[in-house]
């Protein structure tokens, strides 16, 4: 689950807003090269990476894994009705799926379904093995419709930077 304490607001200048848009394209970067890139000296540069962190507006810094390659060759949109919407059921249906280390994401969502996770698999019998002793099986789920992914076109990571103005 995210953590859903609120975003202390920030006024960000350009080379905020520049810095942002290093560290989300390549998180790996160097201080003293995220300087030179956003035209900054390295100590600075650091103090402000450190302020981004510490409102909120950076969570965290991870690594794209390739999951074909790593035996993950499949991966499935799930939509997920439940029985109650009682908000100790929708919690107890989070904390379940958090610890279900195949689904890799969980979004609440309002209309048809209550909620729709991404899930990976080994395979289509693990796939076939989850579906059945873990989402179908588990408490309060009334209906469950899923879609494997044939391709994968597009992932962007973070947000778009374009034109932010936060104050």
């Amino acid at each position: 689950m995210e953590d859903s304490r609120p975003v202390a607001k920030v006024k960000l200048d350009s080379i905020d807003r520049h810095i942002l848009k290093e560290l989300r394209d390549e998180g790996r970067i160097t201080n003293v090269e995220l300087a030179r890139r956003v035209g900054i000296s390295a100590p600075p540069c650091l103090r402000r990476v450190r302020a981004l962190e510490q409102a909120g507006l950076i969570r965290g810094y991870h690594a794209d894994l390739n999951g074909e390659e790593l035996g993950y060759g499949l991966a499935v949109f799930a939509w997920i009705g439940l029985d109650s919407q009682h908000e100790d059921d929708l919690s107890a249906f989070e904390r379940r799926m958090a610890d279900l280390p195949m689904i890799r994401e969980c979004h609440m969502l309002t209309g048809e379904a209550d909620f729709i996770l991404k899930i990976v698999a080994r395979d289509w019998d693990s796939w076939q093995n989850f579906l059945t002793t873990e989402l179908i099986a588990a408490p309060n789920v009334a209906s469950v419709k899923t879609a494997p992914v044939l391709r994968r076109s597009k992932i962007e990571f973070g947000v778009p930077l374009d034109g932010l103005s936060i104050a």
